[in-house]
């Protein structure tokens, strides 16, 4: 019997999704075709606020490379709009003449972002902020301008705001509410949130009404209804988005808000489906991850002949990670003259919970700064359960593991990726899994915001019972199943002392991967640093250029400016290298350094030869930066002498390499102009004492340093500075930053162990050992250029980079 024809119009989650689910039940029953407009395949467009961020890649969120639908027969026309729908002869016609026939379609058209009809709308610089090309234009603009706005206050607008701010522009939000993400939190909750972003440093214009968009050709700022204005170089539109329903209603497919649909996602014309943001479900149009893939699955049985319920609507939650601040809601979350509330607000710990009750019965819940009961809450809510249910189990030990057992099959664990209870424990049974890191791999639960993490470990241990172990160790990557730990201890044991023995020796599946091969190359030079010899190749592509890739094949040059101070002489240095060698942009970084931007690969050994200064490791997994502020000897405030701390603290570990990187940062009073709060190693002045904190981050996972220690002598904190590094250095997963490894295990077991004395001398005296051998990558280059152009020009620039 032949195939029938299915054709998918829209490449994105939903549709694929729907894809995935058909080709779960039958393989056979249909010849797939799909039509994307992107020039990409299957992405998560969740995670695209991170690639602006910069804390992931393209790749990185990719859901189904290209083999993918090699694998599984679909023919994918990328970047290849549907035009018109022949729904009488079942024909779909393309910009590019193609003309391809159905026996069955799909819609899956998404949605588009609303562009608010202001006058200058159509000027250069305002762009919107949905898929891939606008994040690369963004990018684009904050390399040659220094200030933005975004119009919207919801998710997706401070999403972006916090991209903008870590590509290192100045950020006003304009939202016409008078507090943020009105959708989805309440009123104490939405200023929480704005406390703590504007500790961020995002800029916020409360109950703004943008009147007009100024500038001639291109934009220069903002002009509200007031007449109040704002410089603006970059306009970023995050008000929303509306259902893309033009194909189907020029085909004369039924449309509401959205493409109407019933409880199986047919639409009114025969053999035509819609499902996701572009679908109209009885009155709904959803926009969350969760109910699109309730939709495909509901849809991919019709397809497939199979009987089932269909689908019956989604009660939204939200749980997710804002500018690193957790937030969650479900159901009903303003109050009314029929509502009840149960409320919690701990203004110390900036934690707020609010339930709402109607006839006894939970019919909604805001939570933020602590979201672990989101789930719990959400299980209750779903099933109607009495306030007085949930206070009984709150806090009990057991409530979570029995509430996951309860939980249906089709219940979605992780929201992100579609995945349900049922998926996760047929993989843990079939498939041997015993680690979360190993359900991830296999389903992709808690693949994209880890959010999830928790009830996969939960669903472990109903799955395994007595054999499930909590703190069982991950494996470091797919490549084996050793841990960081029992691969540090057979090296050890075993005196191995190159990366292919390694592999050869610990049993190895693969040839090693682009996460295996630098975690060997670390642990190897960690555990024996006079013995090993660095293996360059192993390193990721920018630490072995001695120079940051951009997005056009050029790269970054960082030469090491102390504690943030140079002088006339290598200023001159970098005037003339800049000139040299045509350096596009000049920039002053956030690390009180100077990028030179914009150089040709076969320029770098030159440059680096002509600028005669250390690197400043702008590339490095170690020491990047130590930041000052100008402290005592010139500021009214300053108690200490921030600036030559600094320096000492630069000199003395340059060159140290590290788990991931790390920023120190050294303020000479608790005003911490040198941001020494969410900094790796953090040192702030006191009046005749240091303050250390530890374990700071200012990027996207947003975390204030913890007060460590207190020292009054210069050497004694210099010392400790040392002890805490060489301690992470020893115990760190390779590529965890400093604010997750004391998050994971503990201020307090890390103040215990360099608590004692003993200990911290023989850290120290490890980490001298290591400093020993240190040579510095600019001196490579300028010795011996030939050989260093050599690996520029052969080295390969891995995708993941």
């Amino acid at each position: 019997m032949p195939k029938q024809k299915l054709v998918l119009i829209g490449n994105g989650m939903a549709g694929v999704r729907a894809l995935e689910e058909v080709l779960k039940l039958d393989r056979e029953i249909f010849q797939i075709t799909v039509y994307g407009n992107e020039p990409y395949p299957n992405y998560n467009r969740i995670q695209l606020s991170k690639v602006l961020q910069g804390d992931t890649s393209i790749d990185d969120i990719t859901l189904n490379n290209w083999n993918w639908y090699k694998e599984n027969n679909i023919t994918l026309h990328p970047g290849e709009n549907v035009m018109r729908i022949d729904r009488k002869k079942q024909i779909v016609h393309t910009e590019k003449g193609r003309m391809e026939r159905y026996d069955k379609l799909i819609i899956a058209t998404g949605s588009n972002p609303f562009m608010l009809p202001l006058p200058g709308a159509d000027k250069e610089g305002v762009i919107a902020f949905r898929n891939i090309e606008d994040c690369k234009k963004i990018m684009d603009y904050s390399k040659k301008y220094r200030k933005a706005a975004v119009i919207g206050g919801g998710l997706l607008g401070l999403e972006a705001a916090r991209g903008l701010l870590n590509l290192g522009m100045e950020v006003d939000v304009v939202h016409i509410h008078d507090y943020l993400m009105e959708r989805q939190l309440d009123s104490t909750a939405g200023k929480l949130l704005l406390k703590e972003l504007e500790q961020q440093g995002m800029n916020f214009l409360l109950k703004k009404n943008t009147a007009e968009i100024l500038g001639r050709k291109k934009v220069t700022g903002l002009r509200f209804t007031d007449d109040s204005r704002i410089k603006a170089d970059l306009i970023i539109m995050a008000v929303g988005i509306k259902p893309n329903v033009t194909l189907a209603n020029e085909a004369g497919i039924p449309v509401n808000r959205g493409i109407l649909v019933n409880d199986y996602m047919e639409t009114e014309v025969p053999n035509i489906y819609a499902v996701g943001e572009c679908a109209e479900h009885r009155g709904m149009v959803y926009g969350l991850v969760a109910p699109l893939y309730q939709q495909g699955k509901a849809m991919a049985k019709h397809l497939c002949g199979i009987e089932g319920e269909g689908y019956q609507g989604s009660i939204l939650s939200t749980q997710l990670k804002v500018s690193g601040v957790d937030v969650f809601s479900v159901g009903k979350i303003n109050e009314d003259a029929n509502t009840k509330v149960y409320k919690m607000h701990d203004d110390w710990n900036g934690v707020y919970k609010k339930i709402m009750i109607e006839n006894g019965k939970m019919t909604g819940a805001v939570l933020f700064g602590d979201t672990k009961d989101g789930s719990r809450l959400l299980n209750f809510i779903k099933k109607e359960a009495d306030i007085e249910e949930y206070l009984d189990t709150a806090g009990s030990e057991t409530t979570q593991v029995s509430l996951v057992a309860d939980m249906p099959n089709e219940e979605l664990i992780c929201g992100c990726n579609g995945v349900t209870k049922g998926a996760i424990v047929e993989a843990i049974q079939s498939q041997g899994l015993t680690t979360v890191d190993q359900v991830k791999g296999c389903t992709s639960a808690s693949r994209s915001c880890g959010g999830c993490k928790s009830l996969v470990s939960e669903l472990l241990a109903c799955t395994l019972g007595d054999k499930y172990n909590a703190s069982q160790k991950e494996a470091i990557c797919g490549c084996t199943t050793l841990s960081r730990d029992e691969v540090i201890h057979e090296i050890r044991e075993k005196g191995l002392t190159h990366i292919r023995e390694v592999m050869n020796v610990l049993g190895w599946e693969s040839d090693g991967c682009s996460k295996c091969k630098p975690a060997l190359n670390y642990y190897l030079g960690m555990v024996n640093p006079l013995g090993y010899e660095d293996e360059k190749e192993a390193r990721y592509v920018n630490e072995r250029l001695h120079a940051n890739i951009q997005n056009n094949g050029t790269y970054s040059v960082v030469p090491r400016m102390y504690g943030g101070v140079t002088n006339s002489n290598d200023l001159r240095k970098i005037a003339d290298a800049a000139d040299k060698y045509q350096v596009a942009m000049i920039k002053v970084t956030g690390g009180q350094r100077i990028d030179l931007l914009g150089v040709k690969k076969e320029d770098l050994p030159k440059i680096w030869a002509d600028l005669d200064m250390p690197s400043g490791s702008a590339y490095a997994k170690g020491l990047r930066t130590v930041k000052t502020c100008v402290g005592e000897s010139f500021c009214r405030f300053g108690t200490q002498d921030s600036i030559g701390m600094g320096i000492r603290l630069e000199k003395k570990f340059e060159g140290l390499n590290a788990p991931h990187k790390v920023k120190l940062a050294v303020s000479a009073c608790p005003r911490n102009c040198a941001e020494s709060g969410i900094k790796d190693v953090g040192v702030v002045g006191v009046e005749g004492a240091w303050e250390m904190y530890v374990g700071g981050n200012g990027g996207t996972h947003l975390r204030q340093g913890d007060l460590l220690f207190k020292f009054k002598d210069d050497v004694a904190l210099i010392e400790m500075i040392g002890a805490f590094l060489q301690y992470y250095r020893e115990t760190a997963n390779y590529l965890e930053r400093t604010s997750a490894w004391v998050d994971r295990i503990g201020l307090e077991h890390i103040r215990g162990v360099l608590s004692d004395r003993n200990t911290v001398k023989e850290l120290n005296a490890r980490i001298e050992e290591a400093l020993s051998i240190v040579q510095d990558p600019w001196k490579t280059a300028i010795e011996n250029p030939a050989l260093l152009r050599d690996l520029y020009e052969n080295v390969k620039v891995p995708a993941e980079i």
